[in-house]
């Protein structure tokens, strides 16, 4: 074995390897998360993609691509605003809670 394929093979270890299919292509993802969420994340995306084309169905597959990672983004702003203001109304009771 090379100096090179030692590398790679050491760099790959602890990584999970699952392919899935996004919006009818197939991509092989390498990550450090379990493959449940890797494909949790991709029946995600592809649910997202296939929103977009349903209702733009003139579009090229990049514009859908493009758009769904707009709605994907938007999603996550959303979530983490609603987390900063739960997580300071915890805050608040908690102060309330200890007599502070």
């Amino acid at each position: 074995m090379s100096d090179a394929e030692t590398r790679r093979e050491n760099k790959d270890q602890g990584k999970n390897k699952i392919a899935v299919k996004i919006y009818d292509e197939e991509y092989v993802i390498k990550g450090q998360a379990d493959t449940m969420v890797i494909e949790k994340i991709a029946a995600y995306v592809d649910r997202k993609m296939r929103l977009v084309g349903q209702r733009n169905p003139q579009l090229s597959l990049s514009k859908i691509a493009v758009l769904a990672a707009l709605n994907i983004a938007e999603d996550f702003v959303k979530l983490h605003e609603d987390y900063n203001t739960l997580s300071k109304q915890f805050d608040e009771v908690k102060k309330l809670g200890s007599g502070s």
